[in-house]
């Protein structure tokens, strides 16, 4: 269902709001989040419902408004393994094609979904006062294709899978992460499956480092959701490269 600004009616000042507790638009002053409110196509997209692909027009923006999305890409066997999680906010552009590889990479609702659409020159103005194509040259100058100078530092660092998955965990503590006193508490029920295809490994492996990393103090599991102990798993990544191994619990 698709809702423009002549029939939002009352859900008219729920997307304003939504809008305003956003942190991808924390910077922007009240008249350009009124501007952005009004310029927003809002849709809704079932569980499991497609957002967008890296073959539609590429002259629109999303803004994910509630719910969860993910990212998936099809791999060399015809499979669409998930790459990233999303939680509200920007959905981001997708990168520029890489000489030789097809990702076919394609943004889908976990959750039901609200998504708001806005033409990304008039996305622009609003926000910076700038046509798409002059900040997207200048992004291009300024950041360069830093995505595959990382990709590459990745494979040469040659993370463990216990690391790699530390690092995730990490990840999704700063995206959906609620701090309490027990440490950051996740908003998203994240399954050991879904960890296992961020990290292309199997469930069952993903499962034993788990259990090991709560028996550890570095998780813990509770009736509210996944508790991650960021500095636990810092400390733990910290350690010198020959030294990376699960530590005693007496360990310092």
């Amino acid at each position: 269902m698709i809702l423009n600004a002549s029939v939002k009616g009352a859900g008219h000042k729920n997307i304003l709001k939504t809008l305003k507790g956003l942190k991808d638009f924390t910077w922007l002053r009240a008249p350009q989040i009124k501007r952005l409110d009004d310029a927003l196509i809002v849709t809704k997209v079932e569980r499991r419902g497609t957002i967008v692909d890296d073959r539609m027009a590429a002259e629109s923006l999303y803004v994910l408004l509630s719910g969860v999305a993910r990212v998936t890409c099809r791999n060399r066997k015809g499979e669409r393994p998930l790459v990233n999680i999303l939680a509200p906010g920007i959905i981001p552009v997708f990168p520029p094609p890489v000489a030789g590889v097809a990702y076919a990479l394609r943004c889908e609702a976990i959750s039901d979904c609200q998504i708001g659409t806005i033409e990304v020159n008039r996305f622009t103005d609003i926000c910076l006062g700038v046509k798409w194509p002059d900040f997207r040259r200048l992004a291009l100058s300024c950041v360069g294709r830093w995505d595959l100078i990382e990709l590459r530092c990745a494979n040469l660092m040659s993370y463990s899978l216990m690391e790699r998955l530390a690092i995730t965990l990490m990840e999704m503590a700063e995206t959906f992460g609620a701090r309490d006193s027990q440490g950051t508490r996740l908003t998203i029920s994240l399954r050991h499956r879904d960890l296992a295809e961020l990290l292309g490994a199997s469930r069952s492996r993903v499962t034993e480092f788990m259990k090991e990393f709560s028996r550890l103090g570095m998780i813990e599991g509770t009736a509210k959701g996944l508790i991650v102990k960021t500095e636990r798993l810092e400390k733990f990544l910290s350690r010198p490269a020959r030294a990376v191994s699960l530590p005693t619990q007496s360990s310092p």
